[in-house]
């Protein structure tokens, strides 16, 4: 079941990266991020440009369908043109124009039942489900953004939203690298920021990941090395799954490298 209040939990987590850059200065936005060749301009410009299409999908399908129909057939191609128009503006003008986008695919989004379909890359989402894959967007590109500034973020169980997400869309990794995707269901239990459980799959699945909540999230958002986590998996399938485990379209990137992060996140402890 769609949670309604996914809504409202997309504002807040775009409020939560606002925080991160509303006081920066220039030099600040031309911070590098662990994504090569990105700033934290570029992070923000790709959350703009993401959350456009957001509000047309759900608030103009027309004026969507025809943006789409004039992408090219390079993903990254389109993606550096969707960026280039954001990049092109003074740090300000760029933060504005992120905000509004985001409060224009959030208004949009909100004005649709949760489980209503509106259009988006590859077929019709349900609007909840849209709307929470804006989150993953927000935690990715966030976490970059926190990373490239010494910031540790502390998470909620807002999270569940993009848990819930990571598990639906659990064959990405898959169809990312041109595999074939397993026949088995897999079995996720996760404990969440509040030490909530939360499970999906069948009770006595066999292949099985187990782990706190906010790391899956680090792992299919791909801004973790596996080895960087507290997460475990039981089954050959399974164990596989956190090497190219993925919630998002397109492809999977280098990833992050194994101890990455090791001195900043032990600081951060």
């Amino acid at each position: 079941m769609l949670n309604p209040n996914v809504y409202t939990d997309l504002v807040a987590a775009g409020d939560e990266v606002d925080a991160l850059v509303a006081g920066l200065d220039p030099e600040g936005w031309r911070t590098p991020t662990p994504a090569p060749g990105w700033t934290v301009a570029h992070q923000i410009a790709h959350l703009a440009a993401t959350f456009r299409l957001a509000a047309l999908s759900a608030a103009n399908p027309e004026q969507f369908a025809a943006v789409m129909s004039r992408l090219g057939p390079d993903f990254n191609n389109n993606v550096d043109a969707a960026l280039a128009e954001f990049l092109a503006e003074e740090p300000d003008v760029l933060f504005k124009r992120w905000q509004e986008e985001r409060s224009r695919a959030e208004r949009a989004l909100a004005a649709h039942p949760v489980g209503e379909p509106v259009p988006w890359l590859v077929r019709p989402l349900p609007a909840g489900i849209l709307a929470a894959a804006g989150m993953m967007e927000l935690f990715a590109h966030g976490q970059d953004v926190a990373d490239a500034l010494g910031v540790r973020r502390v998470h909620t169980d807002r999270v569940g939203h993009l848990v819930a997400f990571a598990v639906r869309t659990w064959d990405f990794g898959y169809l990312a690298r041109g595999l074939d995707v397993p026949a088995a269901e897999f079995r996720f239990e996760l404990t969440a920021p509040s030490g909530q459980r939360w499970e999906f799959g069948p009770a006595d699945g066999e292949q099985r990941v187990t782990g706190p909540a906010v790391d899956l999230c680090l792992l299919v958002t791909r801004r973790r090395h596996r080895d960087d986590l507290a997460l475990r998996a039981e089954g050959d399938l399974a164990d596989r799954w956190l090497d190219i485990a993925q919630a998002y379209r397109g492809p999977a990137g280098p990833g992050r490298r194994p101890g990455q992060f090791a001195e900043r996140d032990a600081a951060a402890a």
